[in-house]
């Protein structure tokens, strides 16, 4: 066994798999580009590390989609198979990652919760413990997790902007852009932080100077990994929005948000799609850029990674023509709600899926049909995960649905 920087033991004689290890949580923290090849360099130099395969499987199955999560299945048999023979803290890991492979969810959090109160440096455990409660909507355990690990982390840049969003989700801003300052004083290339303080800026609608925040970074985002590369453009895109310039909005969206995306990532799908809806919304042409979008969403028809982000999909769908594929999708999600752990179905069935009933409504104009839908679950709907800023697409859905009924009388029901 050999000890890692911040004093715990892994089970390897590799000291390249130390070093490899190392980079990749760097990379990982950071939200940089290079985590994957990390990752695997420490296997090669030590292919009976079970902890590097285990932080393996964690990245294939973050990625959020069917290809990648086959992906991770060898890794997480080796680290299975190799588990006996590790710490009690690689165990811990190794079992919260079983857990969430098969969608146990609660488990895998109070594993990394159980990791991060024994093993407070370990900032993998923090940053996938708050993974999960970000999608589960939980924000007070977003915040918990990180923000109790203060106090044996002071060194660690990344933390404070972990602190920080969990601060802002819980809707304490000066407190959160308190803290994200604190990490860019450590590190001036932490996009986590950076975008920590976009949504305090967004929230408190100081337009102006979200602007000039987002534009002093972006160079240092060429470091990163598509998924924040693209969701920090989002949200200079978002304050464009907001300033009114929708022509540069359009060009972020064509040369980063999706321009630059990984055209088969989930998550930069859904930034893209939620970008061009929120135009739309505005009363932007969008041109044929739903078409475009739309050949890399039929791999998510049945995959069903997460709620959030399944009703993107769908919208996408019915908006590029394919309401077939939408309906299709739609049914997809009320099967697999039958199959997925008990506490996890209450967001699908009660949350998501009349969510989607309603967008799919107001994608074919039924703004009737769609306000039906929505205005039982709006208030509700943090359950399923995103940000504020985020889920606030779907309320501005229903408040397109509603301008247009007050606009044509004629739409208007009895009820």
């Amino acid at each position: 066994m050999l000890e890692n920087r911040d004093g715990y033991w892994i089970t390897t004689h590799s000291t390249q798999t130390i070093d490899a290890i190392h980079r990749f949580t760097d990379q990982s923290l950071g939200y940089g580009r290079m985590a994957k090849p990390a990752i695997l360099d420490a296997i090669a130099a030590d292919p009976t590390c079970a902890l590097a395969h285990a932080y393996a499987a964690a990245y294939y199955l973050a990625q959020e989609n069917a290809v990648t999560w086959q992906q991770a299945k060898p890794h997480l048999h080796i680290a299975n198979s190799l588990a006996d023979q590790t710490t009690e803290r690689e165990k811990r890991y190794i079992q919260a990652i079983n857990a969430w492979a098969v969608g146990d969810i609660h488990r895998a959090i109070a594993l990394h919760e159980s990791i991060t109160e024994q093993f407070p440096r370990d900032l993998m455990a923090v940053q996938q413990g708050q993974y999960h409660y970000f999608y589960l909507g939980d924000r007070q355990g977003l915040l918990n997790i990180a923000e109790k690990v203060l106090s044996a982390n002071g060194d660690q840049p990344y933390l404070y902007g972990m602190v920080a969003f969990g601060l802002e989700q819980c809707h304490r801003l000066p407190e959160a852009e308190r803290m994200a300052y604190r990490a860019i004083e450590i590190t001036h290339c932490d996009p986590w932080a950076h975008h920590a303080i976009a949504h305090v800026l967004e929230t408190q609608r100081r337009t102006d100077a979200g602007i000039l925040w987002m534009e002093q970074f972006a160079e240092t985002w060429e470091r990163c990994n598509t998924m924040l590369y693209t969701h920090n453009y989002w949200h200079l895109a978002l304050f464009y929005l907001a300033k009114g310039d929708m022509q540069t909005v359009l060009d972020l969206y064509d040369q980063r948000v999706w321009g630059w995306a990984c055209k088969a990532s989930p998550k930069d799908q859904v930034g893209a799609i939620a970008l061009l809806l929120r135009l739309e919304l505005q009363g932007v042409e969008v041109g044929d850029r739903w078409i475009h979008l739309c050949p890399y969403l039929f791999a998510r028809i049945h995959e069903h990674a997460l709620p959030f982000q399944d009703l993107h999909y769908v919208y996408a769908l019915a908006k590029a023509g394919h309401g077939d594929r939408a309906r299709e999708m739609l049914t997809s999600m009320q099967v697999h709600a039958l199959t997925i752990p008990p506490q996890l179905q209450s967001a699908w069935t009660e949350l998501a899926i009349p969510a989607a009933r309603g967008l799919l409504a107001h994608a074919r104009e039924d703004w009737q049909i769609a306000m039906a839908e929505l205005k039982p679950v709006l208030s509700r709907l943090w359950a399923i995960g995103g940000s504020h800023a985020q889920r606030n697409l779907f309320n501005q859905i229903y408040q397109d649905a509603a301008a247009k009924i007050e606009a044509y009388p004629a739409l208007r029901t009895a009820s």
